[in-house]
């Protein structure tokens, strides 16, 4: 897995206007848009039926009018079904990723600026979970969690707080060898202080980066979790249990896979893309 660098001596300047400037990236805001706003209404309960509904008579209809992506083989609505998982899969995504980036973050920042024993034991136990195959991790945590859509966040989440400490403490060690660094700690300012006005401010830009490249990943991760049976528990809509439950109507029913599929690819493309269109604009490199 790569990793991302920045040159700490030139601070990206003007970003937004880079993005703009970046087909990736407006492609992938686009694709990102779109596919936010239908998760914020099915979240907000405005789908064009009830996802967890079963209507029995109306099994495995054909897209149509009336059904935009077909029925499932209990009659139940693809589509309300495909904005309800879109906005579970989002959700459990932001905030495995949003802890992540705060813990690796501040973990790998004060690792690398006091360096040390800190160093050291941080160090280490990101070595640690580095050696385990991610969705393995993950796989771990969850089986032995109560299962709900937090737990599987969390689950996820511990799997890449490593990623972030180690884009974080890299750039950290350069910079704290910087002269307004150093001039910081020549006025006596608090290390803590220095850590949060100075250095933590020069590393946005590509924590912002892996962030969207991280998203990519959990929402890959949990959709694998929820293929397994190990997502979030019904009668919560999953992506990745969608497809599975498509298996066995497949051959006479291709939408009920056909949707979801699509949804995951435009969801993890659209964040790709746009993780690359950020990556131009924040000037970061990627480094093998």
């Amino acid at each position: 897995m790569s990793e991302l660098t920045v040159d700490v001596t030139s601070a990206p300047t003007r970003p937004w206007h880079r993005l703009r400037r970046s087909v990736p990236g407006v492609i992938g805001l686009v694709i990102m848009a779109v596919l936010l706003v239908v998760a914020v209404l099915a979240w907000l309960g405005v789908t064009p039926f009830d996802p967890i509904a079963q209507d029995a008579p109306n099994r495995l209809q054909r897209p149509s009018g009336g059904h935009w992506f077909g029925t499932d083989q209990f009659g139940r609505d693809v589509y309300s079904r495909v904005a309800a998982g879109l906005a579970n899969s989002m959700l459990i995504a932001g905030v495995a990723v949003a802890l992540s980036a705060a813990l690796g973050t501040v973990a790998g920042v004060v690792a690398g600026y006091i360096r040390g024993a800190a160093d050291a034991v941080a160090g280490g136990v990101a070595n640690v979970f580095f050696a385990f195959p991610p969705l393995l991790l993950a796989l771990t945590l969850v089986s032995v969690l109560d299962r709900t859509w937090f737990t599987v966040a969390l689950a996820i989440a511990v799997v890449y707080v490593p990623i972030f400490f180690r884009v974080a403490r890299g750039p950290v060690l350069s910079l704290r060898e910087q002269d307004f660094v150093r001039a910081a700690v020549s006025t006596g300012q608090n290390p803590w202080a220095t850590m949060a006005l100075h250095v933590l401010p020069n590393i946005s830009g590509l924590v912002i980066v892996q962030t969207a490249l991280s998203l990519s990943w959990a929402v890959l991760t949990e959709a694998s979790l929820s293929f397994l049976g190990l997502g979030a528990p019904p009668p919560a809509p999953s992506l990745g249990s969608m497809i599975f439950e498509a298996r066995n109507v497949i051959s006479i029913a291709n939408w009920t896979m056909i949707a979801p599929g699509i949804v995951v690819v435009l969801l993890v493309a659209g964040l790709n893309l746009l993780g690359d269109g950020l990556r131009d604009a924040f000037d970061v490199k990627g480094r093998d």
